[in-house]
């Protein structure tokens, strides 16, 4: 059939492709030869096609593509039997493009890939030709692609828009109730500091007759219970006074709050600590008892004063600790060091920890250890030990301006005692009614 065609094809074989084959024509190609690869004998395929003789020509197509792209290139022969396949298969595609003129209606692609097969006169234009217009129709689709995408993101943007509008609105109007709310918030906050500021006065007043009970009582042992019974007339006011306040600034609880109940604890604490160390017994006195006398068990003026002990004492430390809602604040690289200097700073502070949680549950008193921060290279992780509260100094503050505000934020009267060696710290937290007691006391009670 090749042979009828006259000198046709072979001014198209001299006819050669100056560009790479385009991707839809080579398509085109391959799915060609894949179609009339099947009806070939395995003597007639190139030596290198023959392994694929078996393949559906899917599968062909699929995996020796490029293979089959080749041979019809370099084989004249394969290209010549592939020619009559698809000659038998599109008659009239072939037959026109014999004739010089390629159907209007037929597919570019279509038409390059059997003009490549073929290789009629001017092969190379209709290849060329066919190229340009898949592009042009890859540009055409990539537009209205790109154009269709561009009104999507329209569509998103005035969404998104909308939405922030409706947003922002929303917001506003949290914004407005919140403002609403924090001047409600201040107006109570305000209404709690005033009784706050009440219930200090009343406390004022009622640590100055305190003092008055317990000078009369020192004075006049035989007074002693009526003056008791006075003080807990006084503590009962005192105890409806705030209960009173507590119940008027129950939503907005302070700071102050808790500073009155706790020196409420401490005169309750020591109150009681006074009628034992008095010693008043549970009912009035006899006659017999103002006798003076020595009685079995009880101290006579020289056993008192041989309770006095020096400052060096760990005893004096035991007698601070035992007094009612006793607070024990510990400097503590100022008693490591002063300890075990020679220690690495992780270890001084777990041994001092340690000991600390022993004192704690030995005594019942509240301990506060506090450590400078500026020693640390990293943040610090350890578990507190049950008993001790434990402080690190914030940057830019030391651990002495940190003992100092643990001190000022105690109500007066309350027994805080500081162990440190640092004179500064000890002279600053004895000026804020504070106990300062030296690092080796505290070192030798806890060993």
């Amino acid at each position: 059939m090749v042979e009828t065609t006259g000198g046709g094809p072979q001014d198209g074989a001299a006819e050669v492709l100056d560009r790479p084959l385009p991707d839809g024509v080579r398509r085109k190609v391959v799915q060609i030869v894949a179609d009339g690869f099947g009806g070939l004998t395995v003597v007639e395929l190139p030596a290198q096609l023959r392994q694929y003789a078996r393949f559906t020509p899917s599968r062909r197509a699929k995996f020796a593509g490029n293979a089959m792209a080749a041979a019809l290139e370099t084989d004249p022969l394969f290209r010549q039997r592939i020619g009559e396949k698809l000659r038998e298969a599109e008659p009239e595609l072939t037959g026109a493009l014999d004739s010089g003129s390629p159907p209007p209606a037929a597919d570019p692609l279509d038409v390059a890939a059997a003009a490549y097969v073929l290789r009629p006169p001017g092969w190379v234009k209709l290849v060329t030709a066919a190229g340009e217009e898949a592009q042009r129709a890859d540009a055409e689709r990539a537009d209205e692609e790109t154009r269709a995408e561009l009104e999507r993101l329209r569509a998103e943007l005035d969404r998104a828009r909308e939405h922030t509008r409706a947003e922002t609105e929303r917001l506003r109007v949290e914004l407005d109730a919140a403002e609403k709310e924090t001047d409600s918030l201040h107006r109570k906050l305000r209404s709690a500091l005033a009784d706050v500021k009440r219930g200090e006065a009343a406390l004022r007043k009622l640590r100055g007759e305190m003092e008055a009970v317990r000078a009369e009582g020192q004075a006049q042992v035989s007074a002693a219970e009526s003056e008791t019974r006075r003080l807990k007339a006084r503590l009962g006011e005192t105890e409806a006074a705030l209960e009173a306040a507590r119940r008027a600034a129950r939503e907005g609880r302070s700071v102050e709050d808790m500073r009155v109940r706790l020196l409420l604890d401490t005169v309750l604490d020591a109150a009681q600590g006074l009628r034992r160390e008095l010693a008043l017994p549970p009912v009035s006195v006899r006659p017999a008892e103002t006798v003076d006398a020595v009685e079995p068990g009880r101290m006579t003026p020289k056993d008192i004063a041989a309770r006095a002990l020096s400052e060096d004492d760990p005893a004096v430390l035991d007698q601070l600790l035992a007094l009612p809602q006793a607070h024990l604040v510990v400097d503590g690289y100022n008693v490591t060091k002063t300890g075990y200097p020679q220690m690495p700073l992780e270890k001084q502070r777990l041994r001092l920890l340690g000991q600390l949680a022993q004192l704690a549950a030995q005594t019942g008193a509240e301990v506060t250890c506090v450590f400078d921060g500026a020693e640390l290279a990293a943040p610090v992780l350890l578990a507190p030990p049950r008993g001790v509260r434990v402080l690190f100094s914030k940057p830019g503050v030391t651990a002495d301006e940190l003992i100092r505000q643990l001190v000022r934020a105690e109500p007066p009267g309350r027994p805080v005692i500081v162990a440190s060696t640092d004179r500064e710290v000890a002279d600053g937290v004895a000026r804020a009614g504070a106990r300062p007691v030296a690092s080796a006391v505290l070192l030798k009670r806890l060993s």
